[in-house]
């Protein structure tokens, strides 16, 4: 018996097998202290250290062949016929091999490709590259995040970029509950209109979103043409909303932690005294007395635009006037857009419209926030009601005005040819205004 053990030990195919399982121990040691001093060579542990990690690939690169070396040159090792030994390199490598077969399972299914804006984990921005190891994703702050394709193949992927280019978005803001659901969904809709990322199609939406504790909630919904555009977009559609709101006179209500009353709150108006002086101000004005610039200012209100914003556009109807109290505004002509003048604080446009209803003969937008007092026909009807002789001095102060825009017809009109102009107006107004006699 136990000479027929020694002999099957003898056996040179149960010889092998017994050195190669002797030597199993031996070779996870070596491995294992091969990686401990690479690891610890490579990566900085001390400030006199390389400064930047060395790549993974360049670490398992350098202990496999170490590794090898080690194990040919002290246990001879027949590395094409050790199990074993591939079994070792393999376990030190996974991480390698994991991200390689990640790398590709992304370039077959393609979940992205380069220049797409996607998130995967915490990790947003548009893929720069795509390599074997991992993909390089350029974020909103400037810099690089490298993401291990292993890491990637276990998150879930969002890509903005696709199956369409253009993005939705949304913007959620609280309003008043003493303005209707139509009155704030048209000024939101106007603040659409004012912010040049959104897209026209497909269409803006807007929805009541919810009854909230202090407001009535809504949802804007829109669209941008890249995603990549998101942080300017909502940026320029939350900005246009505070403007077009403070048109409008819609409160965003405060957050609620007390009771106060409204009498307390601080108020955001502009002072009346501050529109009578303006008002004042007005060349057109310069024939009322003080009890009638009263009067005008009682029916004006302020309205505040953001930079860029259409306050009028040509051809459209309108029946009120605007006088800067402060900011500028541009005035161009269609078609072209070209420029033709520039008014700043103490100016004034769209007196013809206030007066006659015509429609707009030019578009006006803003060249930086300006803040406008507007004059409704209606006001100018009840002062002129009140005070006949109010609507003559105005006329004839636009005339003269607009006579003397042009200094060539100015010097061959006629002070008889001024009047004509002034009585044709004058009749013009009455009609418009439905004022007695016209």
């Amino acid at each position: 018996m136990s000479l027929g053990l020694f002999a099957a030990l003898q056996a040179p195919s149960l010889q092998q097998s017994l050195q190669d399982f002797v030597r199993v121990p031996h070779l996870l040691f070596v491995a294992a202290l091969i990686n401990t001093l690479i690891t610890t060579l490579l990566n900085p542990l001390r400030e006199d250290r390389v400064s930047d990690r060395f790549p993974h690939i360049v670490q398992d690169a350098l202990f496999v062949v170490s590794f090898f070396g080690t194990a040919t040159l002290i246990f001879r090792e027949n590395w094409t016929a050790s199990a074993v030994s591939a079994v070792v390199v393999g376990f030190a490598a996974q991480d390698t091999l994991g991200n390689a077969f990640a790398g590709l399972g992304i370039q077959i299914e393609k979940p992205f490709r380069v220049g797409h804006w996607i998130k995967v984990g915490e990790f947003e921005g548009k893929v720069e590259q795509v390599t074997w190891r991992a993909t390089k994703i350029h974020t909103r702050d400037g810099t690089y995040v490298i993401v291990p394709n292993n890491t990637i193949s276990k998150e879930s992927i969002t890509n903005y970029s696709e199956p369409i280019l253009p993005a939705r978005l949304h913007v959620d803001v609280g309003a008043t509950y003493l303005k209707t659901p139509n009155e704030v969904k048209a000024a939101l809709h106007e603040a659409l209109a004012q912010s040049p990322l959104v897209l026209t199609s497909p269409a803006p939406r807007v929805v009541l979103h919810e009854f909230g504790s202090s407001s009535i909630n809504y949802r804007v919904h829109f669209w941008v043409s890249d995603f990549e555009k998101e942080p300017a977009a909502r940026d320029q559609v939350r900005t246009a909303i505070y403007y077009s709101f403070r048109r409008h006179d819609i409160e965003i209500p405060w957050p609620i932690q007390v009771e106060y009353e409204a009498n307390a709150m601080p108020s955001v108006a502009m002072p009346r005294e501050k529109i009578v002086e303006a008002l004042r101000a007005v060349e057109i004005f310069g024939a009322l007395d003080e009890d009638q610039v009263q009067e005008l200012a009682d029916g004006s209100r302020e309205i505040l635009y953001a930079t860029g914003e259409v306050v009028v556009r040509q051809s459209e109807p309108g029946s009120s006037m605007f006088v800067l109290q402060g900011g500028e505004v541009r005035v161009t002509l269609d078609p072209g857009g070209q420029e033709v003048a520039r008014i700043g604080a103490g100016g004034f446009f769209g007196e013809m419209s206030l007066l006659t209803g015509d429609p707009r003969t030019a578009t006006v937008s803003t060249t930086q926030d300006t803040l406008l007092i507007e004059i409704p026909a209606e006001s100018v009807r009840r002062v002129a009601l009140r005070h006949p002789v109010v609507l003559d001095a105005v006329t004839t102060a636009v005339v003269a005005r607009r006579v003397g825009l042009d200094k060539t017809r100015a010097a061959t009109l006629t002070e008889t040819a001024l009047r004509d102009q002034s009585s044709t107006l004058i009749t013009r107004v009455r009609r418009f205004l439905r004022l007695p006699g016209a």
